[in-house]
């Protein structure tokens, strides 16, 4: 896929992915839905914020409408195939008064990739502060788009990444797609929202953004230590995730993600990050820890 490719929308793509079947009414003591892999990705392994949001979907599907997703916790516990399908069980584990939970498992050929658990509550009110949102960020319009960036280059990831995603990236400073300039700090921040309007259904567009938070959540422990994505024999890969959603949100409005690494250690990388509306809300927290090798001797890594 490139800039020329008018019958690609990375929107019907994003839409397809979180729009799972009921397999039919099957029914174990799980409830089992289906869920696309995704046929355009640019290497074989499944992107890990798909089958997170997918997860989430399926949960969803079995609570009340009116219970959002406030919390996950979820371990990728295998490589996904992109080229093939997802099943995705979910357990009841509780419904109270006001809370749901739920346990959801992500199998490609009867084995599982991702174990996650889930909570959904009623919305309520009660005592309420937030970090505050960083000063001083400039404009989402002010900055150059992924397309801008990596669309003039030949490789099938750069133009995925140009072209493909159904989220608009723009970094604040410099990216880390092909060198890390300036000091090797372990922060950053980016602009994100949805290259279209999404459904006004409050747990698809918690879902997406369980999906966007996937993106460039490792980005710091990397930056910190001038490891670029462009860096020879580099080998990255989700190994948990959690993330906790405080107020409503909507993907398609533009959000600040700002990230932090406040530890590396073992071949793994531990990076937190904070989302913000252009209203100075704290909407959502993330967190995960990455797997990071590099080769052995490998030059210039601080």
């Amino acid at each position: 896929m490139n800039a020329t490719s008018a019958d690609f929308d990375p929107m019907d793509t994003l839409l397809h992915i979180l729009e799972l079947s009921d397999a039919g009414g099957a029914h174990t003591d799980e409830d089992i839905f289906v869920g696309p892999g995704d046929a355009n990705a640019p290497r074989p392994r499944l992107f890990g914020g798909q089958v997170l949001a997918q997860s989430l979907v399926a949960a969803a599907k079995t609570v009340d409408e009116d219970r959002l997703v406030h919390s996950m916790h979820g371990y990728f516990l295998r490589p996904g195939d992109a080229a093939s399908p997802i099943t995705f069980g979910v357990q009841r584990l509780r419904d109270g008064r006001s809370f749901s939970a739920r346990r959801t498992h992500a199998y490609q050929n009867g084995t599982p990739i991702l174990s996650l658990i889930a909570s959904f509550q009623t919305p309520d009110s009660g005592i309420e502060h937030q970090e505050p949102m960083p000063e001083g960020i400039p404009a989402p319009e002010t900055l150059p788009t992924s397309a801008q960036l990596l669309g003039g280059i030949d490789h099938p990831v750069a133009q995925a990444w140009a072209y493909e995603r159904p989220f608009d990236i723009r970094h604040v400073g410099d990216n880390i797609y092909f060198d890390v300039k300036g000091e090797h700090v372990a922060h950053q921040a980016v602009w994100l929202k949805t290259l279209g309007p999404m459904p006004e259904d409050q747990n698809l567009h918690r879902a997406a953004l369980a999906y966007a938070s996937d993106y460039t959540l490792l980005e710091p422990s990397l930056r910190r230590h001038g490891i670029s994505w462009a860096t020879p024999g580099l080998s990255v890969a989700s190994l948990d995730h959690a993330m906790w959603w405080h107020r409503e949100v909507r993907v398609d409005e533009w959000l600040l993600y700002v990230a932090q690494s406040p530890s590396a250690s073992g071949a793994r990388g531990l990076n937190f990050g904070r989302f913000y509306n252009r209203d100075g809300k704290l909407v959502a927290s993330v967190a995960q820890e990455g797997m990071m090798r590099l080769p052995a001797g490998t030059p210039g890594i601080d």
